[in-house]
């Protein structure tokens, strides 16, 4: 019968989840039957730590821990000593290491790699919701954003809301068309969630003018014809003024000088709630 891996407490300031994926992948390297590990997160205080070593040498456990608050490690290390109890430091070798090479002083606050799993989760999140979003393809988006953008075909709304996107915020996204009513939801939104998006006739008309060409079709069809786009841009301001929300013209703006304005108004809007 095969022989059993010694259990195993994984200490942490954070949740531990460090801790416990080295000790695992160890683990993998003997093929002695099963591990038990017993994850203590959130450690703040030495009387938990005290009772921790007391509970593994009784059962002639080991020790993994990822301690970055100093006193804290130097209180385990002694008493596990005191004790007997093999005591692994998983994350503190590395970090002196780069300390040593770079003379920076690590930051020493638990749980910052969960942080950036978490932005980046977010951001993930956030540019999911920004395709499924996209366009005025589901109302209902209106209601779940953070941001909603209007405004007539090429006034930068999908680029802006990818781009908002990395900055996980959920951006929903509504083209303002003559022949199509808006979403009711729209005149439903929180004050200041909607913000709408003009541009200049003639730059517009540029704009369409040459993405008509990248799809080889007539420069003067009726989507770049200036008629057309005055028609447009008097409807969506018609539409703006009935929503009285927020309008940035983008003409001649790349979209992170727009993203910035949009920024502003949406963190007024917070500070405001």
């Amino acid at each position: 019968m095969a022989n059993s891996l010694p259990g195993i407490y994984i200490v942490s300031d954070s949740i531990g989840e460090t801790a416990e994926m080295v000790v695992r992948a160890a683990a993998t390297q003997f093929n002695s039957g099963k591990m038990e590990v017993r994850r203590v997160p959130n450690i703040s205080d030495t009387d938990t730590l005290q009772e921790v070593v007391h509970q593994a040498a009784e059962n002639n456990c080991l020790i993994a821990y990822t301690l970055v608050i100093d006193n804290l490690a130097e209180f385990l290390k002694a008493e596990a000593k005191i004790h007997g109890v093999i005591c692994i430091d998983v994350l503190g070798p590395m970090v002196d290491a780069i300390k040593s090479i770079s003379s920076l002083e690590p930051k020493r606050e638990p749980g910052l790699l969960r942080k950036v799993d978490e932005m980046y989760y977010r951001r993930v999140e956030a540019v999911e919701f920004a395709v499924r979003y996209d366009d005025g393809k589901d109302p209902r988006g209106i209601d779940l954003a953070d941001i909603v953008l209007v405004g007539i075909s090429r006034t930068s709304k999908t680029p802006l809301s990818m781009y908002l996107a990395h900055k996980r915020i959920k951006v929903a996204n509504v083209p303002l068309v003559p022949e199509v009513t808006p979403p009711s939801e729209l005149f439903k939104a929180v004050k200041g969630k909607v913000i709408g998006l003009t541009i200049k006739p003639e730059q517009l008309n540029y704009i369409r003018t040459e993405r008509l060409k990248t799809l080889g079709l007539k420069a003067h069809a009726n989507y770049a014809d200036p008629l057309r786009i005055e028609e447009e841009i008097e409807y969506s301001n018609q539409i703006m003024r009935k929503l009285g929300c927020p309008v940035i013209d983008v003409t001649n703006k790349a979209v992170e000088e727009t993203s910035s304005k949009i920024l502003e108004i949406y963190y007024r809007r917070l500070s405001n709630v």
